[in-house]
């Protein structure tokens, strides 16, 4: 195994790249602390743990495992690769396994012995749970423990499996959609299984984050409440993973496996729908760890294109109405369009125009550089990780690494791969068993490695583009350098204001605090849903709503009785429709049903395209890139939800031509900066906060040669207006104050754009969330505000908290903005600061000056000031 100070010299080659070296960090080695197997534990399960390596477990595990055992619900929040699944499984096991034998619950818990204990494992991911499933059947079969059957169940598997399942299976491992969409909608065939659960294990319980942790959240309480509905009434503390629900009757015991996040108490209260007090925190890390050395990485310039008078990349899909930054225009970076990354030229995203003489020139793209930093350690003997922001970044790195590597060793070549959600599951099984043997040594991958897989004995890590939260960042870190070895991880910034940002400040990463895990399961957008979900499973009663919100819930409610979707009877609330209520409610996101990309000359399913960007990726004479071969879309279903493409090889990229539009719905809070000048009634700035519908439509798209970027022609488009009511935040302000600013009538319209693009880059940093979870629009004189607005809005339907978080800490987000623009070294404006990935007009107007100036005007109006 190479030291790290030798692959730190392998990325620098040998001084060549020092310049590329923004900051080193060096975190300290740490050492581990174990504790004695509990009591309680199952003698064959700690036998068959001592016979797989763990003589003896971390204290941590210990702490968590006696919380579990005592039927308190619980949170283990400690780093990637602290073995944080023996805490759940030893409890758990051990319960199912004195529960058959009749050794610890009272005879009256049991009705018969098909009602022995359960329990309901839940992760974020299938191939999670295809993991966990075989490290349980591994330690059952260590331990002799052949009378506990585990099984997965989700919606690959057959229905005869599934009846299986339902009638003899201890422990199931699925995920949180079968558990929406099939097992609480069928409850009546779980019966057996729900009757008896004892423990729900929710792993990777960061991941349920934004919407999607609302969702969740509210797919669980639904399960809790059917679970109390089967279980016998009986005294409190009759076992292990038993709690007391409504009416006396016994619940199960939640455990939640999460990374390091800010106070995971709360957020597990939150997510399984109870008070902090009643969940025990265990977050002091025993497990021993290796000592790592991070590095920040920023990519060079590139040279100037000989005889030209500056490099120019082309525009991205470019809108010809508001100024936004709307990822419903351009789409999550991956989703679909032009695949240009796949050549190297763009980092997971539409390329940008840099500007012309004197301007900085673009830096070479992340991808590429990661390609080049991955075959080299490859060559000198490490394994590592190179975590992409999309599913084509994986396959671009991992091919450039590979044709760099074959130019090296032609074996070489097969030591690298992809890994990324689309593939088969054995296809993944594949995968992960090559890395863990070292017939892989080097892997792009998406985040799906992020979340728990087991993959251990890593080198390196590197990380491509900013991941979102410092959460993820060190589940990736965490990575290197596993089960105590040292490790080296690379931070690559991407041509983003906020990975810009990251690599010449340091402390926003390393002495940061890591953030909460943000999600509100009272937005009523998610909870309508589930309520017609729960009273479809059964009919809801008063006594049901603290569960769901109290007050909130009851106007709900209220409202579905009124459009006849509910009926309320002196019984309950019951569902009115013969539709399963789950069907209408994707707890994936409300961006529209998933696309299917369909091969029409042979029927094979290609992938999935996200229904809030369909629209302009996989429209008819897209082209659609899919690993590494082009098709041309001959017709897309709106109404099927389906693209029939054809392999055709042509020499040209397409990109959509959008129109988006805003209009406030409802201002809920505001602030006022500054006094109103003499004479007026409106304060200098205002700020907003409330409901907003953003419109949008695709009306055209360009065919542009590859790579000379020669249009070729455009073509319209007759697609429907796409409308999105959620939560934003804005600001104002009045003309008075550009004036004396120094920006003139001619200049607010890019100032205004660059202060947004900025602004939306920062937001990150004091939010939860990414910035492809946000959109924004600038306008010079907004027919709603009337004056010159920026609005920043959540890209999800209802909103997810994001928006709010900017409202309440308005001063330090415009502070980290203006610092951000100011300090760039540019001249003109960059994507280091002003400049968006995803801009639906492409980044054209920008005035980053005078967008420093707005902003110093906004701030000395602040209360601070």
């Amino acid at each position: 195994m190479p030291r790290v100070d030798e692959l730190l010299d392998v990325l620098l080659a040998g001084g060549r790249r020092s310049d590329r070296l923004t900051h080193v960090e060096h975190l300290p080695a740490r050492t581990g602390t174990q504790g004695d197997w509990p009591a309680w534990a199952d003698p064959a399960l700690v036998a068959g743990y001592r016979s797989m390596g763990v003589e003896r477990p971390w204290l941590h595990q210990v702490e968590a495992a006696d919380a579990a055992w005592s039927g308190k619900h619980t949170v283990l929040a400690t780093s990637t690769g602290s073995g944080k699944s023996l805490a759940f499984w030893l409890p758990a096991l051990t319960g199912v396994r004195s529960d058959r034998a009749g050794q610890i619950f009272n005879p009256g818990r049991i009705e018969s012995a098909r009602d022995r204990g359960s329990v309901l494992y839940l992760s974020p991911t299938k191939a999670l749970a295809a993991d966990q499933l075989n490290a349980v059947s591994g330690l059952l079969r260590a331990s002799g423990a052949r009378d506990v059957q585990v099984d997965t169940c989700d919606g690959d598997t057959p229905f005869a499996a599934r009846k299986w399942i339902q009638d003899h299976a201890d422990v199931v491992l699925t995920n949180p959609d079968y558990l929406h969409f099939s097992l609480l909608a069928n409850h009546a065939r779980w019966a057996r299984f729900l009757r008896s659960l004892r423990y729900v294990i929710v792993d990777e319980g960061h991941a349920f984050r934004g919407v999607f942790g609302a969702h969740v959240s509210l797919v669980l309480r639904r399960l809790q409440r059917l679970a109390v509905h089967y279980a016998p009434a009986g005294p409190p503390g009759t076992g292990p993973g038993t709690g007391t629900g409504p009416g006396g009757r016994l619940g199960p015991t939640f455990v939640v496996a999460s990374a390091t996040t800010a106070d995971p108490a709360a957020s597990a209260a939150r997510l399984i729908g109870v008070g902090p007090d009643e969940v025990v925190a265990v977050t002091e890390d025993f497990s021993p760890a290796g000592r790592k050395t991070f590095v920040l990485w920023e990519p060079p310039e590139l040279p100037p294109v000989p005889g030209s008078a500056g490099f120019t990349r082309l525009a991205g899909r470019a809108a010809v109405a508001a100024l936004t930054d709307d990822p419903w225009s351009v789409g999550p970076a991956g989703s679909g369009g032009s695949g240009l990354d796949e050549l190297g030229l763009v980092d997971d995203a539409d390329p940008v125009d840099t500007g012309g003489p004197g301007g900085p020139r673009p830096r070479r793209s992340a991808t590429a550089e990661a390609a080049d930093l991955l075959a080299d350690l490859t060559v000198h003997g490490a394994r590592t990780l190179a975590f992409t922001r999309s599913r084509r970044g994986a396959e671009s790195v991992a091919s450039t690494t590979a044709d760099h590597l074959r130019a090296v060793d032609p074996a070489l070549g097969r030591a690298v791969a992809a890994y990324r959600g689309g593939y088969l599951p054995e296809e993944r099984r594949a995968l992960e068993g090559a890395v863990r043997s070292g017939a892989i040594r080097a892997l792009a991958t998406t985040n799906a490695l992020e979340l728990g897989v087991d993959i251990s004995g890593l080198d390196a890590v590197l990380i491509i583009g900013w991941p979102g939260t410092r959460v993820s960042l060190w589940q990736q870190a965490g990575r290197a350098g596993r089960a105590g070895a040292d490790g080296l991880v690379a931070f690559i910034a991407r041509e983003d204001p906020l990975d810009t940002y990251l690599v010449h400040n340091p402390a926003a990463i390393f002495a940061a605090p890591i953030e909460a895990t943000v999600f509100d399961p009272t937005n009523p957008y998610v909870l309508t849903g589930h309520l017609c979900a729960a009273a479809a499973e059964l009919p809801l009663r008063v006594e049901d709503l603290p569960l769901f919100g109290g007050d909130g819930a009851r106007v709900l409610l209220d409202q579905l009785t009124e459009r006849g979707t509910l009926r309320r009877r002196s019984s309950g609330w019951y569902w009115t429709h013969h539709q399963p209520a789950a069907g209408f409610t994707n707890i994936r996101g409300d961006g529209g049903t998933p696309v299917s990309v369909v091969e029409s000359a042979t029927g094979r399913l290609l992938g999935t395209v996200d229904g809030s960007s369909a629209d302009g990726s996989v429209h008819a004479g897209a082209v659609y890139v899919h690993q590494g071969e082009s098709f041309v879309v001959e017709s897309y279903d709106l109404v099927g939800s389906v693209a029939l493409v054809t392999r055709k090889d042509v020499g040209y990229g397409t990109w959509s031509r959008d129109i988006t539009s805003i209009a406030v719905i409802e201002e809920k809070q505001r602030a006022d900066w500054g006094a109103p000048p003499e004479g007026e009634t409106r304060s200098p700035v205002e700020w907003g906060l409330g409901t907003v519908e953003v419109s949008s439509q695709v009306v055209s798209f360009q065919r542009r040669r590859m790579p000379a970027q020669e249009i070729l022609g455009t073509e319209a488009l007759d697609l429907p207006v796409r409308t999105l009511r959620t939560a934003a935040v804005w600001w104002t302000v009045s003309a008075e104050v550009l004036e004396a600013a120094g920006v003139q009538a001619d200049a607010v319209p890019g100032a205004l754009h660059a202060a947004e693009h900025a602004s939306i880059g920062l937001l990150p940093l004091l939010a939860t969330c990414d910035r492809w979870d946000l959109g924004g629009v600038s306008t010079d004189v907004h027919i709603d505000t009337e004056r010159a607005t920026v609005f920043v809005y959540d890209a999800l339907a209802g909103g997810a908290g994001f928006a709010e978080r900017g409202f309440h800490l308005a001063e330090q987000w415009l502070r980290a903005t203006r610092e951000a623009i100011a300090r760039c070294a540019c001249t003109d404006g960059c994507p280091g600061c002003v400049q968006s990935p995803k801009c639906g007009n492409g980044n054209h107007p920008l005035d980053k000056a005078a967008a420093v100036r707005v902003l110093d005007a906004l701030l000395a109006h602040a209360p601070s000031s």
